[in-house]
């Protein structure tokens, strides 16, 4: 401002007027210090303004997995459309499923005055958290919970999703159905296995522990898993894939295979409908996650006050064929 001052040959509190459009100030004036401005390429520092004024600093903050993962961008996305209408600015970061980089981009995020918090949380200690929010920070947690703090949550119907991909499949004559889940650790994968579980037993063909295999998986170990299920004596004649990245895995496996077993997996994927056969999937509407978390948390911002909420998003069973092959 010093140098925008000079340049323009009027006082540092003639920008300042100028710059925050305050009244005051000759219109042969205000064009001088805007043709100097423009001239140095000098910006506001929104950040230090709004907190001299004790106002919000624009910005959320949003702890993802990995926002390389086709369904975390749809999250982000979401967020960001809200965002914007609430003349908000959204920051980001992944976890990759590091707790430490969880807190890590938790508390920069926080110390860079953001309004809000959106995480999807890595660990099960955010007991960290607390001084924030005590201090008035709101917190969201998306598609998983919080391990040891009350706070709200958005989360999808894991468990219901895998019972209706195995009732789904049994229906279609299988007795033989297996399970390919990621990292039993994350929130997710343990629920969705609940969800196998108790599919298992609602569709009376019993849980058998050789067909489950827990990650966390990449492409060999799927391929593995795959061929070990295939060449048991009673081998698997359908699987249910944990999350999408381990259905893409299971289709490059069996790539050029002409038997292959029944597959449903959960969450869908860009181009599941267009091959052959088209992927029966477990649907949720990832942009309605991030939604439904994002509006929490500006109803936060905006002065509610009620008790911290749990809201669980519906999924829906999608038929498209690879799930409807019968035993």
């Amino acid at each position: 401002m010093n140098d925008v001052a000079r340049l323009a040959g009027v006082s540092i509190k003639t920008v300042s007027r100028v710059v925050n459009d305050e009244p005051g100030v000759h219109p042969s004036t205000a064009e001088r210090v805007l043709a100097a401005i423009d001239q140095l390429g000098f910006r506001r520092n929104l950040s230090a303004r709004n907190l001299r004024r004790g106002s919000s600093t624009g910005t959320i903050g949003l702890v993802l997995e990995d926002v390389g993962n086709p369904f975390y961008s749809g999250v982000t996305r979401a967020v960001e459309e809200i965002a914007r209408l609430r003349g908000r600015q959204v920051i980001s970061g992944s976890s990759d499923e590091d707790p430490g980089r969880e807190r890590e981009l938790a508390l920069e995020f926080c110390s860079r005055r953001v309004d809000g918090l959106l995480i999807v949380p890595a660990g099960l200690q955010h007991s960290y958290l607390v001084p924030e929010m005590r201090a008035g920070t709101p917190v969201v947690f998306l598609d998983r919970p919080a391990g040891d703090v009350v706070a709200d949550t958005v989360l999808v119907d894991n468990i219901g999703g895998t019972v209706e991909a195995v009732t789904h499949l049994a229906a279609h004559g299988h007795r033989r159905i297996a399970f390919l889940g990621d990292a039993p650790d994350i929130f997710t994968a343990n629920e969705r296995l609940r969800g196998y579980r108790e599919g298992c037993v609602r569709a009376g063909i019993g849980y058998h522990e050789e067909l489950v295999a827990m990650g966390p998986h990449d492409e060999n170990s799927v391929a593995t898993t795959l061929k070990r299920l295939q060449t048991m004596r009673e081998p698997a004649t359908a699987v249910v894939a944990g999350n999408n990245r381990i259905t893409v895995h299971i289709l490059r496996s069996l790539a050029g295979v002409a038997e292959r077993p029944a597959l449903v997996g959960f969450d869908d994927f860009e181009l599941a409908d267009l091959l052959s056969p088209p992927v029966t999937v477990i649907a949720h509407d990832a942009s309605a996650l991030g939604k439904a978390a994002t509006d929490l948390l500006f109803a936060r911002l905006d002065g509610d006050n009620s008790p911290p909420r749990r809201v669980v998003l519906p999924v829906r069973l999608v038929p498209r064929g690879s799930g409807e092959v019968h035993a």
